[in-house]
């Protein structure tokens, strides 16, 4: 199956479009994330019922047969707040009873997400999942060789933003939507790496021998977080991958070299097209 991949301007979300399926994905909730900022003196109300609204808006546009969350639902990395067990289950509550098809792909967030959700949820590993030409995964664990063969990649976890200064100096950030090319060989070398399977003079080879899986990806797309509240990783930071050996990269995809995020194509959630990363670093 081959599935059309749609951003939902002026949305942080998109739909995957195959055959009679139209999945709605969105990554990157935090719900919870506003007790972080109470320890620290600052109080903002909760702004689930923000996001559920808006969850909300865009299933009564679109009318998805599916939802399919991209990771880091919660934001609690390893333990459960107060407010995620009040706000996170009447999350999912809501819109169960508007799309009973729910998965979701576990971020680096997740941990103990599974007794706030309803039994009906489907959970996936972190690895990621492929629906026809296209593999879907958080990103902050390489994703699992069969999605290689999809040849499309879409990731979450890095928060885009791209960072301005105006004449006056004022900094201005603003949510994006990335396109880059992917080298299939590098990817491929470098999964295998990361596995510890040796790699023979071509590691397309090796990758199909060992998982019988064509190395196809061409495009990775980064998504925006659902969560507008939060901050990003400024894709357009001028020492970004550079003198660090591309430690400044969140996520081992993209520390692995075999995305061309330099000549990344920058989107604005409008549609609004800005230029290349490259382009970019000269307005940081």
């Amino acid at each position: 199956m081959t599935s059309l991949i749609v951003p939902l301007r002026p949305y942080p979300a998109l739909l995957l479009k195959g055959g009679s399926k139209r999945i709605l994905v969105v990554a990157d909730l935090h719900i919870g994330w506003e007790v972080r900022l109470a320890e620290q003196g600052i109080y903002v109300p909760s702004q689930t019922p923000k996001i559920q609204e808006k969850m909300l808006q865009l299933i009564q546009l679109y009318k998805p047969t599916g939802l399919l969350f991209l990771g880091d639902v919660k934001h609690a990395i390893a333990k459960v707040e107060m407010e995620e067990w009040r706000d996170i289950p009447d999350f999912f509550q809501t819109i169960s009873e508007k799309v009973q098809d729910i998965q979701i792909i576990l971020g680096n967030h997740d941990g103990n997400l599974e007794p706030l959700l309803p039994q009906t949820v489907k959970i996936l590993p972190p690895t990621g999942i492929a629906l026809g030409n296209v593999g879907l995964f958080h990103g902050h664990t390489w994703p699992a060789p069969n999605l290689l063969n999809c040849p499309n990649l879409i990731t979450a976890h890095v928060h885009p933003t791209v960072a301005f200064r105006d004449p006056f100096r004022f900094r201005i950030t603003r949510q994006v939507w990335v396109k880059a090319q992917c080298n299939s060989m590098k990817l491929a070398k470098s999964l295998l790496e990361h596995l510890r399977i040796r790699v023979d003079k071509n590691p397309i080879f090796s990758l199909q021998e060992h998982f019988k899986v064509k190395s196809r990806t061409s495009q990775l797309f980064i998504m925006p977080s659902f969560n507008d509240f939060l901050g990003g990783q400024s894709i357009n930071q001028k020492d970004l991958g550079k003198s660090s050996g591309s430690r400044a990269f969140i996520g081992p995809i993209l520390r692995s070299k075999s995305v061309n995020i330099d000549n990344a194509e920058v989107h604005l959630l409008d549609g609004t097209f800005l230029g290349t990363v490259n382009h970019l670093k000269n307005l940081a």
